[in-house]
């Protein structure tokens, strides 16, 4: 199949080593960010908070939170171009939906007397909340959302990427306690370019399941 999408997809892998003296430019910075800005998410929640790691201050504060586990990852923390911490609000109220509907207001996406009946919306984010105010896992989802988006928009800039799970949420929560705000960050994002002839990963073929193993068209 010929299509810029499937080359783009095709393309995109996880780095495994990246080369720290090459550094994503400022324009493709602003194209990154601008992409996750515009990320979908359920009833336009965008129950989330990105916290770019890009100087060298930050970068070892990253670091350090590898101290206690997945230390495989630590070397992405200073190597890395940058890294995002894709963190999610694990108490999504309806007074910051409340909020989110502002800006629909004054973009001119919701018109004003819609107000009130958008609002009821929120009753997706009610659905996943718990007696103690806690929706975190119907939030954390939207911020999959977000990294699905920015990796496709990595690949097609031809910037390589490295999904991390393997963080130590706490440990972020400690050294990022002012930036995340009472959010939560289990996930993480390195993207750079890779170090020639010590990325085991480049340029490997793609495995995927048979398109039969997985798609269903009825």
């Amino acid at each position: 199949m010929s299509h810029q999408i499937i080359t783009d997809l095709n393309n995109r892998y996880t780095a495994k080593k990246y080369d720290a003296s090459q550094r994503i430019s400022v324009d493709d910075m602003e194209i990154i960010l601008e992409a996750l800005r515009l990320s979908a998410s359920s009833i336009n929640s965008q129950p989330w908070k990105f916290i770019v790691i890009e100087s060298d201050a930050a970068k070892q504060r990253l670091h350090d939170t590898f101290a206690n586990k997945h230390q495989f990852n630590q070397q992405h923390a200073k190597e890395a171009s940058h890294t995002i911490l894709l963190a999610y609000d694990p108490e999504f109220t309806k007074e910051k939906f409340s909020k989110r509907l502002d800006a629909e207001v004054s973009s001119g996406h919701l018109a004003a007397e819609n107000y009130d009946n958008f609002m009821g919306a929120y009753e997706f984010a009610e659905d996943n909340t718990d007696e103690h105010g806690y929706n975190g896992g119907w939030s954390k989802a939207q911020v999959y959302l977000a990294l699905g988006n920015v990796l496709h928009t990595l690949a097609r800039l031809g910037i390589a990427s490295t999904p991390m799970e393997g963080v130590d949420s706490e440990l972020i929560g400690e050294l990022f306690h002012d930036e995340l705000d009472g959010h939560v960050c289990e996930v993480a994002l390195a993207m750079g370019y890779h170090k020639q002839g010590e990325d085991y990963n480049y340029g490997k073929p793609k495995a995927r399941l048979a398109r039969q193993d997985v798609i269903t068209v009825l």
